[in-house]
């Protein structure tokens, strides 16, 4: 390999090498294991969810745009609201004039009309309609800057150190930053604080007012033991994802930023899930990067 090759480059054909040495059947082309995005927009870390172990990382704590993977943030305040008794899934929430402005993907509310809290989580995760996370914000909140506000209070209090919250939905805000490491934390920390609520994560659609509502998570029944979680995309930050490994008695979380297309960005992803499994792992190069939540 030429030292002269971008050192992404050089790590993606180590990657590759890891792989075939696995001797899996299953191995995707070199073309799926290749940097799937510009070096300035990709990110990627798999940690093992049970130990806290780093796996893989490239670039991790480089700043980056969340995109709506901010909502996993507005899902774990509302998860804990729920816990609190604060509300219910019966409760309603009020879709106001400003949550039903904003841009899709979205439910599309009329004026006055309101979303229960069960409808409300499956609109997020299946969705990820933006009008609903704002509301969610607004109504948990007083308004999406207060809710903004605590957001990135929990951020804190999770360990994600690197994280501004700016809005409850991940829409466009220069000002909203996260880490692909500042993501598995959430990731993790959602399954760990939130086991009954988790199942949201991994479904695929839902039905609202009568219709079938789809999601795009294509992760979901693509890789056996993946079960969630979020998306994400603008046009700043590319394609995102974090992605619940667990099977077999192993617990991944996988974060890819950054990549061209959902294509390449799910490619990507059984990749990394398919190196992190593999037996010629050395586990002696992982490390504990994640200190109990």
């Amino acid at each position: 390999m030429s030292n002269t090759l971008p050192l992404i480059q050089r790590v993606f054909a180590a990657l590759a090498l890891l792989v075939l040495l696995a001797g899996c059947a299953t191995t995707p082309p070199d073309s799926v294991l290749a940097v799937p995005a510009p070096a300035q927009k990709y990110a990627a870390i798999v940690v093992d969810a049970r130990t806290g172990k780093q796996l893989f990382e490239v670039s991790s704590t480089a700043q980056r745009y969340p995109a709506s993977l901010t909502k996993m943030m507005t899902l774990y305040l509302l998860f804990e609201a729920l816990e609190s008794g604060r509300v219910s899934n019966q409760t309603q929430i009020p879709v106001s004039d400003n949550a039903a402005s904003q841009p899709p993907t979205k439910l599309r509310f009329r004026r006055g009309e309101s979303i229960d809290v069960d409808s409300a989580i499956r609109a997020i995760v299946v969705k990820s309609a933006n009008d609903v996370a704002v509301a969610v914000g607004e109504y948990l909140g007083g308004s999406e800057v207060q809710f903004a506000a605590t957001m990135t209070s929990k951020a804190r209090q999770l360990g994600m150190t690197s994280t501004i919250f700016r809005n409850a939905s991940g829409l466009p805000d220069d000002g909203q930053m996260t880490t692909a490491r500042d993501m598995a934390v959430l990731g993790m920390a959602l399954r760990q604080r939130f086991p009954q609520q988790f199942h949201y994560f991994s479904e695929s659609d839902f039905m609202f007012r009568g219709r079938l509502v789809r999601g795009h998570n294509d992760m979901l029944g693509r890789v056996r033991g993946v079960d969630g979680i979020k998306t994400g995309y603008i046009r700043a930050s590319g394609f995102n994802i974090v992605t619940s490994y667990n099977a077999d008695g192993r617990n991944l979380i996988v974060v890819v930023m950054g990549a061209d297309s959902a294509r390449q960005r799910n490619d990507h992803v059984e990749a990394l899930i398919q190196r992190s499994l593999s037996p010629t792992m050395d586990g002696a190069k992982t490390r504990l990067m994640f200190a109990e939540q």
